[in-house]
């Protein structure tokens, strides 16, 4: 039978770990478990949440130091003598642990830079005016069709909206093929108008008769002039097809639609985020952000137009408010505050796009396996890691997928043999250790938990332009989110240590699939 102070420990270790107020609790509760010492904290009071991760935050929990018996001496001179964490992983804990006063400081930066964007288009964050003055409120009826374009992939839904902020939906996914990708406008348009006209044929109905409304979501960076209209600035993703950069591409649609006789009016050109935040604020109409974090990264949010300076005519539009598309990507691309390791500076580097996108590189799926691919091979060839044999495959770029960070932060087996089988099955590593093993998720549960933290730092400084510390929901779609063990509490354990008690009243919830729907809201 435990004790009574027995019970007082567990309950405090479940108190703190279920409200967030005081991670180091559990970690001196893990403590007295397995060194049978008592906790430093006075009767009958919970220890104060620290202001900043220790490192038995942001490290697994590692092996104690072993000691011979014989001579008394460590029989592993890689492990630090004070805490068990070994030596490399301290080193690369000061690379990369964002503490609380950091966050603070890129929270404050990105608000300014914000207010920047407002004023004029040349700014580092280009604050987009969507041109979308409305939310739902879960009241709107009808049946709509949306055009989904995020990369090599598109989709076309047929969303029906039954009011009470339930929505029901048919959606059919389409490869666009490499030489339509690479080919000219008219060809990529034109297999989008027969795509679409198939999609609602298939629903038993004809494109041909009975005019039908389209939202356009098109994931590419575009300038725009209205909630129908946009030209594309530039390709990305891979795209290069011609006679599209410049061209207004609803206009190119719409003109593959006469081609092909489809009868249905573009009615809104849509960015992928927007239509998150627009997709959830159905459902809940306290949604006052939207935020992708997945391969890419991107966030918008509702803005009262008096603040738009740069937006022409504001006396126009009959709503006090537009949701900004804030590309927030490319935030603090000249390095001003943002913590940049060695690592991220090589992937910077390499990248198709150098000096660019600098805060996407640091959070979104598309790089983490890389930064740490890159801090596996400086620790390989200093010797400190799988004995100094690697392979090729370590050593090619965007090897290590962020898939594989997932699968070894989810390995919590006793010689981490998930972790084992990623580096020597699908990385081919010759031979591992369990100090290897431990080094390497350690690398990942740093780098993974530094991108949540600093998309809540994102978070935190929407919320505070807007001043919605009384409370708003944020809408999150993306993979990272979603899937990435740990994302979501890491994020909500950071807006703690920004907010403070503020922090309670922003709900992240997950949204999927919200960019199509969203388009066919705004349509």
């Amino acid at each position: 039978m435990a004790s009574s102070s027995g019970l007082d420990s567990t309950s405090l270790f479940l108190f703190g770990l279920t409200t967030g107020v005081a991670v180091t609790a559990g970690a001196r509760y893990i403590e007295t478990l397995v060194m049978g010492r008592q906790p430093s904290v006075s009767p009958g009071r919970l220890p104060a949440a620290a202001p900043a991760p220790s490192a038995a935050d942001v490290l697994p929990h590692l092996p104690q130091r072993r000691v011979s018996t014989r001579s008394g001496a460590a029989e592993d001179d890689d492990y630090d003598a004070a805490d068990g964490i070994p030596r490399p992983l301290q080193r690369l804990r000061k690379k990369f642990v964002v503490p609380a006063e950091k966050l603070n400081q890129i929270v404050r930066h990105m608000v300014a830079e914000m207010k920047k964007g407002l004023l004029d288009d040349n700014q580092t964050l280009k604050m987009i005016p969507s041109h979308v003055i409305r939310r739902p409120n879960g009241d709107e009826v009808g049946s709509f069709l949306a055009l989904d374009l995020g990369g090599s992939n598109f989709r076309v839904c047929e969303v029906t909206l039954e009011g009470n902020g339930i929505t029901r939906m048919r959606q059919k996914k389409y490869a666009v093929r490499q030489e339509l990708q690479t080919g000219g406008a008219t060809e990529l348009f034109n297999f989008f108008a027969d795509c679409v006209a198939a999609f609602v044929a298939e629903g038993g109905e004809t494109a041909h008769t009975g005019a039908k409304k389209l939202g356009f979501t098109f994931s590419f960076p575009i300038h725009q002039t209205s909630i129908n209209h946009g030209t594309l600035v530039q390709w990305t993703k891979g795209f290069t097809a011609s006679g599209v950069v410049g061209k207004d591409v609803v206009d190119l649609l719409q003109d593959a639609f006469h081609r092909k006789k489809v009868n249905i009016e573009v009615t809104a050109l849509v960015n992928d985020t927007t239509g998150t935040l627009i997709s959830h604020a159905y459902q809940s109409p306290n949604t006052y952000i939207g935020v992708i974090l997945g391969t890419g990264t991107n966030a918008a949010y509702v803005e009262q137009i008096n603040n738009i300076s740069k937006l022409k005519n504001p006396e126009a539009f009959e709503s006090p408010e537009m949701i900004i598309n804030t590309e927030w990507g490319a935030f603090d691309q000249e390095n001003v505050v943002l913590p940049i390791t060695e690592y991220d500076a090589a992937v910077d580097r390499a990248s198709p796009n150098p000096r660019q996108q600098t805060f996407e590189k640091l959070i979104s799926g598309m790089y983490l396996g890389e930064v740490v691919r890159l801090a596996l091979v400086d620790l390989l060839d200093s010797g400190e890691i799988f004995g100094g044999k690697g392979s090729d495959i370590l050593k090619t770029r965007y090897k290590f997928e962020t898939a594989y960070m997932s699968r070894i932060e989810r390995d919590h087996t006793l010689d981490l043999s998930d972790t084992k089988a990623v580096l020597e099955e699908l990385m081919k590593i010759p031979k591992t250790s369990h100090s290897d093993r431990v080094i390497v998720k350690g690398i990942c549960e740093l780098v993974g938990r530094r991108a949540a933290r600093l998309s809540a730092a994102g978070i935190a400084a929407i919320v505070t332009k807007i001043n919605r510390l009384d409370g708003c929901t944020v809408a999150v779609d993306g993979s990272l989110y979603e899937l990435y063990p740990h994302f979501a509490n890491r994020m909500r354990d950071a807006l703690a240590e920004i907010l403070g008690l503020s922090a309670d009243n922003i709900i992240l919830e997950q949204a999927r699939d919200g960019s199509g729907q969203g388009a066919a809201l705004i349509a």
